[in-house]
Parts: structure tokens; C-alpha cells; sequence
């Protein structure tokens, strides 16, 4: 029963912190407009895209919008030794040593 109970509460964290990366946007108010409008750029209705940003959207039919983080955050590697390294091109993370950034660091997870 306990273990049970500890990973509903683990699956709570988890959704909490992955829906604490998204965002809702309501249709634009304007005429005659047929898509969804993100920093200046108007998506077809129905769509999905990936911003500059790193954030990927869905444009509703309705012209509603939902955009989450395209990437995880490393957590649980050693922060003395590692570092976290963020690529914008390819909404990644790579974790390696300060003193080799060719090394991978080992025992790390994703999370978001």
C-alpha cells in the first residue's frame, strides 16, 4: 500500500512540474484572422510548431494555442564536477566535465 501511495505521489510531482513548463493562449480577438499568432508569426489552424524559443505548440481549431517546453532540465549529476550545457538549435542539454566537455557525465536525469 505504501509503495502504492509513494508513486501517486511521485506521478503528482512529476505532472506538476511538466505542466509548470506549459502555457495556454485563448483565440486572438481579431478579424478574419485563421491561425494562431506567437511573436509576430501566425500558425494554420490545426498545427503544430516548434518556436525559436524551444516551446512546442499546438494552434487549435479554434485558434486556441498550448505550448510546452520542448526539453528537460538534467538534475542528480555532480554540479562540482559537470555542467550543463544548453543547445538553442536543438532544444537539448548535454551534461559534460568542466575540465573535458568531450566526457559525458554519468547519472543524471531529465526532468520537465
Amino acid at each position: 500500500m505504501q509503495c502504492i501511495l509513494a508513486s501517486v505521489v511521485a506521478l503528482g510531482i512529476l505532472v506538476a512540474t511538466c505542466n509548470a513548463a506549459c502555457f495556454n493562449q485563448p483565440p486572438e480577438l481579431k478579424e478574419n484572422l485563421e491561425g494562431c499568432l506567437y511573436k509576430d508569426e501566425l500558425h494554420e489552424l490545426g498545427s503544430e510548431f516548434r518556436t525559436k524559443d524551444c516551446y512546442d505548440c499546438t494552434c487549435s481549431m479554434d485558434g486556441s494555442m498550448r505550448c510546452c517546453q520542448a526539453y528537460g532540465t538534467p538534475v542528480g549529476y555532480d554540479k562540482k564536477k559537470c555542467k550543463a550545457i544548453f543547445n538553442k538549435k536543438t532544444c537539448t542539454y548535454r551534461v559534460v566535465e568542466k575540465k573535458d566537455r568531450s566526457k559525458e557525465c554519468e547519472g543524471h536525469a531529465m526532468v520537465g
